[in-house]
């Protein structure tokens, strides 16, 4: 299977210019991204750094929604998180709570240098999983002074506490680091690490909804691409380790920028965004510039790509709003 857009799962319009562009993060990874302009603007522009799903890449959802922004008039970059894609770093195909915060960070290093960039009008968008690390960022990152979040995953609860905290236990997890740290020493040994592999593919018939929601994305023509994680071999076995011990989130309630977190009614995800924001504004003196978006009916894939469901209008207003 190949993308539909010479390695796009979607078309670039004649009014957005697309350039790849490259830039480092604080701990030396270089990551690769597509900077998307609208072909006529005047003055400096507001910008967005866009990232995620958890184990996709820009040339799927983050580019998605950055070229859209672009066309309603911001500059916006779509990036590949350290060690996947197109990015840079050793070992591949693993992921970090702390490295991908950073990213973000790193992704506005850019964005603030660049002469068409206003520097005080930096947001950014995180999806799926890193909807979490950008929220994530907001909260230690200053120069952020907007964040969009669409059907975020909390991938440290997740992880440390299994889906709907089904499995918050001690013992559930001492297993879990039990059979990481067994396979950790065989990855030593053979030299290689052990993939945990992308979506499952055939689709079991008596696969649960979200998993047959997850195949019709990455899966299928909608939403392949050559590079995702999602789409192919997934992250290493191992990847998950240090979401185990290392929660994000901690101090979400003392950001103080303006927050947009964007969920789908029937997500089995939705819990995620619920809560997170829940505690974002508990105790939260800054609380005017913060909302919950939850739309009707939606699915957890429907805000990866369904431009007939994915708020573009509200998003462009919130930024309009706060970016200024």
């Amino acid at each position: 299977m190949q993308s539909r857009y010479n390695g796009y799962t979607f078309p670039l319009r004649d009014t957005v210019s697309r350039e790849r562009v490259r830039f480092v993060n604080r701990y030396g990874v270089e990551l690769a991204g597509d900077l998307y302009l609208p072909k006529a603007s005047d003055g400096k522009l507001s910008a967005v750094a866009v990232c995620g799903p958890f184990g996709a890449v820009k040339e799927q959802c983050s580019g998605l929604y950055a070229e859209e922004l672009a066309s309603r008039g911001f500059a916006a970059l779509a990036f590949d998180p350290s060690f996947i894609g197109e990015s840079g770093g050793q070992a591949r195909n693993v992921a970090s709570p702390d490295i991908n915060t950073e990213d973000f960070c790193a992704a506005v290093d850019f964005l603030a240098t660049r002469d068409f960039v206003d520097p005080e009008q930096i947001g950014i968008l995180g999806i799926c999983g890193f909807g979490g690390m950008a929220l994530n960022a907001a909260a230690v990152d200053t120069r952020i002074k907007a964040t969009v979040t669409s059907t975020m995953y909390d991938m440290t609860r997740v992880t440390a506490r299994g889906y709907f905290d089904a499995d918050d236990s001690a013992d559930a997890r001492y297993r879990m680091k039990m059979t990481l740290n067994a396979q950790r020493t065989e990855d030593y040994r053979s030299g290689t690490c052990a993939r945990a592999g992308g979506v499952v593919d055939p689709l079991p018939q008596d696969a649960p909804f979200f998993v047959k929601d997850y195949y019709d994305y990455y899966k299928t023509q909608r939403g392949y691409a050559e590079r995702s994680l999602n789409s192919n071999d997934g992250w290493n076995v191992t990847s998950s380790l240090s979401f185990l011990n290392m929660p994000i989130l901690r101090y979400s309630n003392e950001i103080r920028s303006a927050v947009l977190m964007i969920h789908g009614e029937k997500a089995h995800s939705c819990y995620f965004s619920r809560d997170a924001y829940a505690d974002m504004m508990r105790d939260n003196p800054c609380s005017d510039n913060k909302e919950l978006l939850i739309i009707p009916n939606a699915v957890h894939t429907d805000l990866y790509d369904r431009k007939d469901v994915i708020p573009f209008d509200h998003i462009q207003q919130f930024f309009r709003s706060y970016l200024k």
